[in-house]
């Protein structure tokens, strides 16, 4: 079984992108080297992505490494596409999902409006010795101003993908793992790994 190896410690991700990439091994770098601060200053999902994922290759010093990284935010409309890339430390450094989730909603109701268009991106970066891939996939809905649902993490509990009346904190799993920007993301990721 071929290993993949992740340029995250995030529990929800790598849950996530094990469910979704059964064929591979999928390893936290985290579980072979100790982890380290990735500085992500780039102004794209996608070049935060291969900061990430360079950084993790970098570091294992193994030549037949393949790592995935991935780079995902939330972006809402009425905010001028904020948080975006800012969207995993939107409440400061270190802040917990909890706290993000409610400067979220908060910002959006100190424009006086209860929700606004809103769309997930994820950007997924996979470096080898020899190439540099990147893929995206994304996912178009309303963020709302209440949190709704105990499933997901992050931003799921506020918002409720085109076409369906529940947020993604309340939507069956399997249901979000056909929706997801990350699934989306991830589906192409597969193709192209086998190619790499």
């Amino acid at each position: 079984m071929k290993k993949l190896i992740l340029a995250t410690s995030n529990k929800g991700k790598v849950r996530e992108i094990k469910e979704l990439c059964k064929e591979y091994e999928v390893i936290p770098y985290s579980d072979l080297i100790e982890p380290f601060e990735i500085i992500e200053d780039a102004e794209t999902f996608k070049e935060n992505a291969l900061i990430k994922a360079r950084a993790v290759y970098e570091a294992l010093a193994d030549k037949d490494a393949v790592v995935l990284a991935d780079d995902s935010g939330i972006s809402v409309d009425i905010l001028d596409g904020a948080p975006g890339i800012y969207s995993a430390r939107y409440a400061g450094e270190n802040a917990s999902d909890k706290e993000n989730l409610y400067k979220l909603i908060e910002d959006i109701k100190a424009k006086g409006v209860q929700s606004s268009p809103a769309h997930y991106t994820a950007a997924i970066a996979m470096v080898t010795e020899k190439r540099e891939r990147t893929v995206h996939g994304w996912m178009f809905g309303t963020a709302i101003t209440q949190a709704r649902g105990e499933g997901g993490f992050g931003y799921d509990p506020m918002f409720i993908p085109y076409g369906y009346d529940k947020t993604l904190g309340e939507l069956d799993n399997a249901v979000k793992k056909e929706l997801s920007h990350r699934s989306k993301a991830l589906f192409l990721a597969s193709k192209v790994l086998k190619n790499l």
